[in-house]
């Protein structure tokens, strides 16, 4: 058995050299719905959601960038200790600058979409969250960072244009034709 530990303390936070805030990096959590129709995306896709450590609103796995660690091991990171899931990570969403905290501190965030392949029973910070799967629109709403629902955007649209390009490709494919 292993035992899984996350990080503390941010002597390995880097920081931005414009801002001065610290370096984000999270991801979104995503799955499809295998009851739902591919072209109808904001049903088809489920997300999971994380509780705050103070226990309010809903987010996506997030924190600081390592200086150990590109960004995407920061990412897998964050969702492994945060919400307990592994999957394949993606091209990420996009960067954003937004004031964060009691100080109006502006943070730098960047945010991928992660393709959860496994969900862990146990994991480094089930004590102190909650994690549910939700449908992309009670994520929009109840999601307290308009950062993160912009990135959720992204997403659905990316994962819209993609499932409509896979369909036009199966379409104009003559040999899926000739074995159906």
């Amino acid at each position: 058995m292993v035992c899984l530990v996350a990080r503390q303390g941010r002597e390995f936070q880097r920081y931005s050299r414009s801002t001065g805030g610290r370096l984000v990096v999270g991801c979104i959590p995503y799955k499809f719905n295998i009851n739902c129709p591919d072209d109808d995306m904001i049903h088809a896709v489920k997300v999971l959601v994380i509780s705050s450590q103070k226990g309010y609103g809903m987010m996506f796995p997030k924190g600081g960038w390592e200086s150990d660690e590109t960004l995407k091991q920061a990412a897998y990171r964050e969702a492994l200790e945060e919400a307990g899931v592994q999957g394949n990570l993606e091209l990420r969403l996009g960067k954003w600058r937004h004031k964060s905290g009691a100080h109006s501190v502006v943070k730098e965030s960047v945010m991928f979409p992660l393709h959860v392949t496994e969900e862990l029973l146990h994991w480094p910070e089930m004590g102190v969250r909650q994690r549910r799967w939700v449908s992309v629109a009670e994520a929009m709403e109840g999601c307290k960072h308009q950062w993160m629902t912009e990135a959720l955007d992204r997403l659905v649209r990316r994962l819209s244009c993609s499932i409509q390009l896979k369909s036009a490709s199966v379409a104009r494919n003559p040999f899926v034709e000739a074995i159906a």
